[in-house]
């Protein structure tokens, strides 16, 4: 699927989301990503994410690590020192309020 994807835009950015350590090495081996979303992992399963895949066949130096879900303001900086790239934090627009426009017809 990642090489259709990339034959259909090569420009078009790959990013894969695992939940386990397992689906990290598996998705790892797949040529042409670019990024992998580790969702809902908690703080030392990403630092050891970020550890390991430096030694696992088939990371080829260009994949960044993004840790998402469960990520709020107070955990941000812990999350940060495990060397992920990318930081998705839902509770900059969860905590948003809502507008609600009607046009009157």
């Amino acid at each position: 699927m990642v090489s259709r994807c990339r034959n259909e835009d090569p420009s078009r950015l790959i990013e894969i989301e695992v939940d386990t350590l397992e689906q990290l090495r598996e998705v790892l081996r797949v040529e042409g990503v670019q990024v992998i979303l580790l969702d809902n992992m908690d703080c030392p399963d990403d630092a050891c994410c970020r550890r390991g895949p430096r030694s696992m066949p088939g990371r080829n130096g260009l994949v960044e690590l993004e840790a998402s879900g469960g990520v709020s303001l107070e955990t941000v900086r812990s999350i940060a020192s495990t060397g992920v790239e990318r930081i998705a934090v839902g509770a900059l627009t969860h905590s948003a309020p809502a507008l609600d426009i009607s046009f009157g017809y």
